[in-house]
């Protein structure tokens, strides 16, 4: 079964990934009074377009041996995206180029089971063009196991998650009954099931994945739509039922990409493209009465601008984010802000070997570390995989 919790990491870092050598990381200090002397950043990997990969635009998977697995948007042997693993000596491997009957251009993170069979989407490409949900399994073997068609939903963006049944949830940020997008299911026989057909003010094009708690509720977003337009935090019930947890305004912030996070009170915590006291995003919390907080409106410099992904618990109890613009060069940020206070500290990438633009939201492992990637920068200038260090 999947975690509930959003405390939990997510897979296990042997200590052997300490021992990296200087050949594969780059170590760079967080400067001044940005994360503070103690912080740093690993770069892990950087691509190189082809064969290996480019624009990294998804989350990390991990498994406890070390290994990183994730989805380059583009890149690879036909330059339409690839699945790829990063072992603990920093030696990448193209566990799969997409050609476009299977899929391209995936946007979504991967998931992982306890066999290490790893789950994706792909935003279009398959039968019908109009995406795929795919399964690579631990002996390398690549297969699709939907392709949409419109009515069933279209374009994935987001992750799938999984059940102690097999099944996958997601989301399409179009097609179902309103080409508004919708929340489906696929039972391990292939057959897909629409649990929800946006219709506009319940919401429109959600682009990321859901989480779901332990009685069976899934909770999402969307990127506009609700009561203003301008997206929304929603519900679905073990019945399908749907509810509007909270429509965006404007100065409460505006387009929701990234998914939200809860805390173990039931609280839950994201960001906002767009919108606040200075219209560059904002990261939000939302308690269990429904009443949002905005914790921080971006202002450019020195803190970023555009969230364009969710949040991530660090292990000291902070929320760890990124925005893809912004910072002190133009580049964008890694931040953590309290969940309580709102105080923030940032980090601005540089466009030099760490990389630039991060995109997606971080990977926790258990011992606290944290994973990303950034879609333009490093070595290759075409992304990087980087660890922050605690």
């Amino acid at each position: 079964m999947f975690c509930t919790s959003q405390h939990e990491p997510e897979f296990e870092l042997p200590r052997s990934r300490a021992r990296l050598t200087s050949t594969f990381l780059v170590l760079l200090l967080f400067a001044g009074a940005q994360f503070g002397r103690a912080q740093s950043v690993l770069t892990l990997y950087s691509f190189q377009g082809a064969p290996d990969g480019a624009t990294p635009f998804a989350f990390l998977a991990g498994d406890r041996v070390g290994n990183l697995y994730g989805t380059t948007y583009a890149g690879g042997s036909n330059d339409m995206g690839t699945v790829f693993k990063l072992d603990a000596a920093g030696t990448e491997t193209i566990l799969h180029s997409f050609s476009g009957s299977d899929g391209l251009q995936p946007l979504g993170g991967l998931v992982r089971d306890s066999a290490n069979n790893l789950y994706g989407t792909t935003w279009i490409g398959g039968t019908f063009g109009q995406g795929t949900i795919f399964k690579m399994d631990s002996p390398g073997n690549f297969s699709v196991l939907y392709s949409f068609s419109g009515p069933d939903g279209a374009q994935p963006t987001g992750n799938v998650i999984r059940d102690s049944e097999g099944n996958l949830y997601g989301t399409t940020t179009i097609g179902g009954a309103h080409d508004l997008g919708t929340v489906y299911k696929l039972d391990p026989a292939g057959n897909e099931t629409v649990l929800h057909s946006f219709i506009g003010l319940d919401g429109n094009s959600p682009f990321a994945g859901l989480i779901r708690d332990s009685v069976g509720n899934f909770y999402g977003t969307t990127i506009v739509g609700g009561p203003n337009g301008l997206g929304t935090v929603f519900k679905i019930d073990a019945a399908g039922n749907e509810t509007v947890l909270h429509g965006f305004g404007g100065a409460d912030g505006a387009n929701v990409l990234g998914a939200v996070v809860r805390d173990a009170k039931g609280n839950f915590y994201g960001t906002t493209e767009f919108g606040g006291d200075f219209g560059n995003g904002t990261v939000f919390r939302i308690d269990t009465s429904g009443q949002l907080t905005v914790l921080h409106s971006f202002a450019d410099t020195p803190d970023g601008l555009n969230p364009y992904t969710g949040l991530a618990w660090g292990p000291d109890g902070y929320l760890y984010g990124t925005t893809e613009l912004g910072g002190a060069f133009g580049q964008g940020t890694l931040f953590k802000i309290n969940p309580v206070t709102g105080e923030e500290s940032v980090y601005s990438f540089s466009n030099g070997q760490e990389g630039a633009n991060p995109a997606a939201r971080l990977t926790r492992d258990l011992a606290g570390n944290l994973y990303g990637v950034t879609i333009n920068g490093g070595t290759g200038t075409y992304g990087t995989v980087f660890r922050v260090l605690p």
